[in-house]
């Protein structure tokens, strides 16, 4: 089914989230969840930001002039830019008309932004990729993941090994055995970052690295992200 949108601006006054308007394009359907607070951007074929919502700026805590021509994924928290590139990359290459996940973008001295990415290619008529649509529903503050502390170098390099080789679901032997460490010591190891991050397992502790963009989404084997390593 064909949807007419609207451009994409950024105004002085409030802005109704809207889709971009271009005479014969094709899209998908627009996302049926709540367009309130949605932040919306257009993409060009090398997928820098054409035009954003007021909402979309404001997220950023950055004006139009920081915005637009910059490449999306400079907006992108570390941790995710590289799966969120590929997903891009697919929607470019014709390869998928949409794709949904978890964001975690990086704004200006705020904490960081995490919500859900809904990304759509607009095709024109011959069915060529014309355009990006991606679309950020923040997360309520409430619900929201709490953000890594401000000073980012937060773990030594074998507290990182040690929380990359738990993620990736090692045992304890066998993760002593890979670091050359009793398995007293791994258990020493998991255990501060255990207090540290105030999980009360593991699984908890990995969750937690996650959601604060510590290790890297789309990156197997888990590998935490080198500006939180000392």
């Amino acid at each position: 089914m064909n949807t007419r949108v609207d451009s994409v601006v950024e105004r002085p006054t409030t802005l109704r989230p809207a889709l971009p308007t271009v005479a014969e394009r094709q899209q998908p359907s627009v996302p049926s969840f709540d367009m309130s607070d949605v932040c919306i951007a257009n993409l060009g074929p090398d997928l820098r930001v054409i035009e954003a919502n007021g909402d979309f700026l404001r997220q950023l805590g950055r004006t139009s002039a920081d915005v637009y021509g910059q490449s999306f994924v400079d907006f992108v928290h570390p941790s995710a830019k590289q799966f969120t590139l590929q997903q891009l990359a697919k929607l470019n290459e014709g390869k998928r008309d949409r794709f949904s996940a978890r964001l975690v973008g990086a704004r200006s001295a705020q904490p960081v932004l995490s919500g859900g990415l809904t990304g759509i290619a607009v095709r024109s008529r011959t069915g060529q990729v014309t355009t990006i649509v991606v679309l950020v529903k923040p997360d309520r503050a409430a619900d929201a993941p709490r953000p890594a502390a401000e000073k980012t170098k937060l773990l030594s390099e074998l507290d990182a090994k040690v929380l990359e080789g738990v993620a990736a679901g090692i045992s304890t032997v066998q993760l002593a055995s890979k670091l050359y460490l009793s398995r007293q010591g791994v258990e020493y190891h998991v255990g501060a970052m255990l207090r540290q991050f105030k999980s009360p397992n593991r699984s908890a502790l990995v969750s937690k690295a996650y959601s604060q963009g510590i290790l890297s989404i789309g990156h197997w084997p888990p590998k935490v992200i080198p500006q939180y390593i000392r």
